[in-house]
């Protein structure tokens, strides 16, 4: 399968973000990463890959090898296709006409 480049608009909450912090700062440190809140960030960034639901699994994978309370609702945008997931869980499709 090709490689897409996909938009990320991300937000994710948790209950420790000392510990979630680092590994956003290393996954996205070419994307931006705002604490929006006590316990939540703002992800906008790019990445590669052959799927949202690989990219979007990869990196919740990862902010719960941190903090295992950790909740992730995602956009991710790739030509005119928009796909949401909450978790692991795709919500929803959204394509543009």
């Amino acid at each position: 399968m090709a490689t897409k480049r996909f938009s990320l608009i991300a937000g994710v909450s948790t209950d420790s973000p000392g510990a979630i912090r680092p590994v956003l700062q290393r996954l996205f440190g070419k994307g931006s990463v705002t604490k929006v809140g006590e316990n939540e960030f703002r992800i906008e960034a790019e990445m590669e890959g052959e799927d949202a639901k690989d990219l979007n699994r990869l990196l919740l994978s990862e902010l719960r090898r941190a903090e295992k309370k950790t909740r992730l609702r995602a956009d991710w945008t790739s030509g005119d296709t928009t796909e949401r997931f909450f978790d692991y869980v795709l919500k929803k499709r959204i394509k543009k006409s």
